[in-house]
């Protein structure tokens, strides 16, 4: 089973910028497509973006495209979301969850997609 862990998130000022990492343990992600989701109180949990396992395809939200970017280092499990340009909406806790099989070029975005998901870390935006 993959265990995944998100670190990275904090208090910044609209404009700022923060970087998420995900890391997991046990299976290797190396052959799983992995996405960003976040969600607010009361609110559902929404797709922010994903990288396919070979890491070529990358897929965003139009709420955060141009601003933030997914990449993935497989040789160390591990997973970014560089946030910039941060708006106060932007304010969630933010999942990183890791796909089903696929082919190298699949990007779900779609909850149902994903098998495992970290424990969430909160990034607050301030106006």
């Amino acid at each position: 089973q993959v265990q995944l862990v998100e670190s990275g998130g904090g208090l910044v000022q609209a404009g700022g910028s923060l970087r998420l990492t995900c890391v997991a343990s046990g299976r290797t992600l190396s052959t799983r497509a992995m996405g960003w989701f976040r969600q607010a109180p009361g609110k559902e949990r929404d797709f922010v973006a994903g990288v396919s396992w070979s890491g070529a395809n990358t897929y965003y939200a139009d709420s955060v495209k141009g601003r933030f970017s997914i990449s993935r280092d497989n040789a160390k499990n591990t997973v970014y979301l560089q946030m910039n340009s941060l708006k106060p909406e932007d304010t969630a806790v933010y999942y990183c969850a890791a796909a089903r099989g696929g082919s190298a070029g699949y990007t779900p975005s779609r909850l149902v997609e994903y098998d495992y998901w970290g424990q969430g870390t909160q990034v607050t935006v301030s106006s």
